[in-house]
């Protein structure tokens, strides 16, 4: 049958199970969104009020729901808007296809207006890139992008198409697009050489990156984790993957990770590395990171090996499929004393705030035991997420969206829209500082717009709070450029974008405001006055070991 191009666009992602859309229409991308008026009973979209929010609610979609996130933009800065997106969902192996429109083939390469090559702009922050000047390559081209995007170690990729390819007619032949199953790369050799290392160790620790959340091994790392006895730590991007309430669970691993996991990783004499990629904010120091043990790593992606740390052995596999034919030759092992020797740890080092006041672990707490660790949580960058990280007991994958790799500040509020138009049934929070709100607050329109029951919780201390806990720290109190001091009302800018406000000032108020906005229709914001110089511990200096870490009792101590 004859379609126009953007047919044709549509047309495919029907054979791609998408039935929802995050854009913002402009003048290349008219036809397909005149189209798109036609045809609107297929699609849901959601008209961001930036195409960065589109970027962000995408991700926020496929993070959650584990389909490919979809974005429109037009030509010129419509698709430049989205590149800080489509880096944070890069950075973090989010299956993402954005589709842009160009200016007309003849007006290419012309600086004509609003034209931008933003396949090139994009190439280091892609899995791939196209630019479709043929009609007759646009629907093999829109297929090969979404298999690229979910295939492997997922990521975005941008099909951006000339404005006339859109216009004009060619046959068309739709196609079923069949389930893939994940592809078994590894041998029996591998399996049996990893389970020889697991058996020969005495002080095993587990550490679980993204790759376990992506895969799909929650259950297979479960079973894991239990015959092998051993503890288990986690990344900002694995959490969920393993049951946080578990007693096995020793909590985040790296620059703001509990004392129990950076010593155990500091003492054990065999990391086992679960689609985890050594970032840096996990190591710390290379050269001394996990110095006592020999390290096995599992990832699907082979340019990840030997990349940051030097492994003893390194399996390149899905990791659900390399679990289950470990777990299928391992018998019940017994670690009871390094296991005690962990739980010491975690008795003598907890994660301990001031419960005089009213502060943000003290609000994440209240909001773990409303909804009793079922919620999915987004966050912003900064305090504020490390303290989610820390805080939230999160039981179930894709409930913990975070920007980790690019730390996108502003990204939270377009991902808790995508979350929650992905999971309607779900309560979706956003936690926010003050200075990433106000990156993206626009958004706020958008989920009143569509009548989204979200939750922003803005931790609103009147500072960049991460970068001025540096300045304290590590910068002789040199307060440049952190302090926001000025007349913002955050209530006052919800209401006016349509939402429900809140402000909290004391911790009795905490509770009440939380089971409000949990039974809300609408969305809300709840403004959380918190104190200016509250900080994250523990921590481990940039560049140090993460044996080093510290707290407020060692800083007491050392003055």
């Amino acid at each position: 049958m004859q379609l126009t191009g953007a047919q044709i666009v549509l047309e495919c992602l029907k054979e791609q199970g998408v039935d929802t859309i995050f854009g913002y229409p402009g003048g290349t991308i008219l036809n397909i969104y005149d189209e798109l008026y036609k045809q609107g009973d297929d699609f849901l979209h959601i008209l961001t009020s930036h195409e960065q929010g589109a970027a962000h609610a995408a991700d926020g979609y496929a993070r959650s729901t584990g389909k490919v996130g979809v974005c429109f933009a037009t030509s010129g800065p419509g698709s430049t808007n989205l590149v800080t997106g489509i880096a944070t969902a890069y950075m973090d192996s989010v299956p993402m296809v954005a589709i842009t429109c160009n200016v007309s083939l003849p007006l290419l390469g012309k600086d004509s207006f609003q034209e931008v090559d933003i396949a090139g702009i994009t190439m280091p922050i892609t899995k791939h890139g196209y630019i479709v000047k043929d009609v007759k390559e646009l629907a093999d081209t829109v297929r090969k992008a979404f298999k690229i995007a979910r295939s492997g170690r997922p990521g975005p990729v941008i099909v951006d198409i000339t404005k006339d390819v859109t216009a004009k007619s060619c046959d068309f032949r739709p196609v079923v697009v069949a389930e893939e199953e994940p592809v078994k790369t590894f041998k029996t050799d591998d399996v049996n050489t990893a389970v020889k290392m697991i058996k020969a160790s005495k002080r095993p620790f587990i550490y679980v990156g993204g790759g376990a959340v992506i895969s799909g091994a929650s259950k297979e790392l479960s079973e894991f984790a239990k015959l092998v006895d051993a503890p288990v730590c986690d990344t900002l991007m694995g959490k969920g993957a393993f049951d946080g309430t578990n007693e096995l669970y020793t909590g985040m691993i790296g620059m703001h990770g509990t004392k129990a996991s950076n010593f155990g990783v500091s003492e054990c004499d065999l990391l086992i590395t679960l689609g985890a990629r050594f970032s840096d904010r996990v190591t710390g120091n290379a050269k001394t990171f996990a110095s006592k043990a020999k390290i096995l790593q599992i990832d699907v992606d082979a340019a990840e090996i030997n990349k940051n740390i030097r492994v003893n052995y390194a399996i390149v596999g899905d990791l659900k499929l390399v679990l289950k034919a470990i777990n299928a030759k391992l018998e019940q092992m017994d670690h009871s004393d390094w296991l005690s020797k962990i739980s010491d740890y975690k008795k003598k080092f907890p994660l301990s705030y001031d419960h005089d006041k009213l502060t943000c672990p003290y609000i994440v707490e209240e909001l773990d035991k409303l909804t009793d660790g079922n919620a999915i949580i987004t966050t912003d960058v900064g305090q504020h997420q490390m303290w989610a990280a820390q805080y939230y007991k999160f039981k179930n994958p894709r409930t913990f969206l975070t920007s980790g790799g690019l730390g996108t500040m502003g990204y939270g509020l377009g991902a808790c829209i995508g979350a929650k138009v992905g999971n309607p049934d779900k309560q979706v929070i956003n936690i926010a500082g003050d200075g990433c709100f106000r990156m993206n607050m626009n958004e706020l329109a958008t989920a009143s717009r569509y009548n989204l029951p979200i939750i922003e919780i803005v931790i609103n201390n009147s500072v960049l709070g991460m970068v001025r806990q540096w300045q304290t720290l590590f910068y002789e109190q040199h307060y440049s450029q952190t302090i926001f001091k000025d007349k913002v009302d955050y209530c006052k800018v919800a209401e006016g974008l349509g939402c429900m406000a809140i402000r909290v000032t004391k911790k009795s108020e905490v509770a009440p405001a939380l089971k409000k906005a949990l039974k809300s229709k609408i969305p809300v914001l709840i403004d959380c006055i918190i104190e200016e110089d509250d900080k994250v511990f523990p921590m481990v200096p940039a560049g140090a070991s993460i044996s080093e870490a510290f707290d407020e009792e060692d800083l007491a101590k050392k003055k």
